[in-house]
């Protein structure tokens, strides 16, 4: 049973910084490319960043390049979002996903590449 698990959300001011964390269980984390998304409210789900399966390529949406950054420990399964220089903009539930098919550690910014997600960690930046 794949369960992924985010924490480090929170109420926090313009200009500042959080670090979510995602931990993975149930699958083969090492081969796993990962990812985050976000969704504010009444909006759809969008694509934050995403990682290889060594961590050796990231990728990041516009909004947030130079500003979060994906990164992995394998040996703790676990992925993280680094988030510096916060906006009122980034409020939202972050998810952090997994794609376990991924075919040779390509990874995607299509939610519907990913096989599994937590159940998200809220991010509040107040202004």
């Amino acid at each position: 049973q794949v369960q992924l698990v985010e924490s480090g959300g929170g109420l926090v001011q313009t200009g500042g910084s959080l670090r979510l964390s995602c931990s993975a269980a149930g699958l083969t984390f090492s081969s796993t490319v990962m990812g985050w998304f976000r969704q504010a409210p009444g909006k759809g789900r969008e694509f934050v960043a995403t990682i290889s399966w060594r961590g050796t390529r990231t990728l990041h949406a516009d909004s947030v390049k130079g500003r979060f950054t994906i990164s992995r420990d394998n040996a703790k399964n676990t992925v993280y979002l680094q988030m510096t220089r916060l906006e009122p903009e980034d409020t939202a539930m972050y998810y952090c996903a997994a794609d376990v098919n991924s075919v040779s550690g390509a990874y995607s910014r299509e939610a519907v590449r990913y096989d599994y997600w937590g159940q998200g960690t809220r991010v509040t930046v107040s202004s």
